[in-house]
């Protein structure tokens, strides 16, 4: 009797001993592992079939505008059962994290960008990136009250939610994908005459999406004006152009119930230094090209020309000629996100 006693006695100081109280589970860490993977395009389809129909010797091969992995990636967890948010920093493959038990809101952002800025004082689900401005002294503005920026650097996001978070028992393994928030515009400026005549040239482009919503990829209302440095070929000048896309659009990856504000235009604009020391500006209205790519694409204008005698030809832009001031564009401190 006495032995069976003891017997008792010890599976239960076993049981307590390898048991917790459901109630103060979620007072729990425990290590869960990340691991993430990557939807690496540059340009979303809404009718123009560009990656089918595509003309590499023209354009150059279409996977090499694709953006590259990230480095580093921030994750904020937020906790639904204690309201706590913890922030957690990962390779870009994934890593461990050490989150509280119960079920969290998961928000992910690679984090090893030059001019992307991140809200991080908004909640998780109510993020946003923006880019940092950028002014340059030879500009007319294209928008009123739009602010000029640089072209984002490569963001990718995810948002999980509803996620079952450390489990105190065993170990435990959260996937995700990161999908891209910033688009690739290829603008193509071709000339018909005197391209010899030039020696640099730079662009802007006005009525863009001034910020992102990290959850979803969906854009706020607000425009900006991005401003980008040209490259010269034997036709005229090219660009590769990043941005959000256009303002005040869904964060679904597909056509149905995206539809572009019919309120909104675009303006593009082209300043050539001239050998002559002289700058001459071309400005056009891309609203329709941009209406057919919301979300990256390729711009072409044409039939531009470029004279020596300080006279323009037209060619469907508003021409003017100014005297060359300074050609370097001033950007503000770069500013890290976390």
């Amino acid at each position: 009797m006495k032995i069976l006693k003891s017997y008792i006695l010890f599976a239960t100081g076993l049981f307590a001993l390898t048991s917790c109280r459901e109630d103060l589970c979620y007072d729990h860490f425990r290590n869960t592992a990340i691991e993430l993977s990557y939807e690496q395009v540059w340009e979303r389809d809404y009718g123009m079939n560009h990656s089918q129909n595509w003309d590499s010797d023209t354009h150059g091969e279409y996977n090499s505008y694709c953006p590259g992995l990230p480095e580093t990636i921030s994750m904020h967890a937020y906790s639904q059962e204690s309201g706590e948010s913890s922030l957690f920093f990962l390779d870009h493959k994934g890593g461990i994290a050490g989150l509280r038990s119960g079920k969290c809101d998961i928000l992910l952002y690679n984090n090893d960008t030059e001019y992307v800025v991140v809200d991080d004082n908004a909640t998780v689900a109510e993020m946003t990136a923006t880019t940092t401005t950028r002014s340059r002294s030879t500009l007319t503005p294209l928008h009123s009250g739009e602010r000029t920026v640089s072209p984002p650097d490569v963001l990718y996001g995810a948002y999980l939610t509803d996620m079952q978070g450390a489990d105190p028992h065993r170990d435990t393994t959260i996937t995700a994908v990161l999908r891209p928030l910033v688009y690739t515009y290829i603008i193509r400026y071709e000339f018909d005459e005197g391209l010899e005549f030039a020696r640099l040239a730079r662009g802007a482009i006005a009525g863009m999406a001034e910020k992102v919503r990290l959850k979803d990829g969906s854009t706020t209302s607000d425009r900006a004006t991005v401003l980008f440095d040209c490259e010269q070929r034997s036709w005229g000048f090219i660009a590769k152009v990043t941005t959000f896309g256009v303002p005040s659009f869904s964060g679904e990856h597909y056509r149905d119930g995206n539809v572009v504000d019919p309120n909104l235009d675009f303006k593009l604009n082209l300043e050539v230094l001239c050998s002559n020391g002289k700058i001459t500006t071309f400005e056009h209205d891309i609203t329709a090209q941009v209406r057919k790519q919301p979300r990256g694409g390729v711009i072409v204008v044409k039939g531009l020309y470029l004279i020596d005698d300080d006279s323009q030809v037209d060619s469907g832009f508003d021409v003017s000629i100014d005297d060359w001031g300074e050609w370097t564009d001033v950007e503000l401190p770069d500013i890290e996100i976390r």
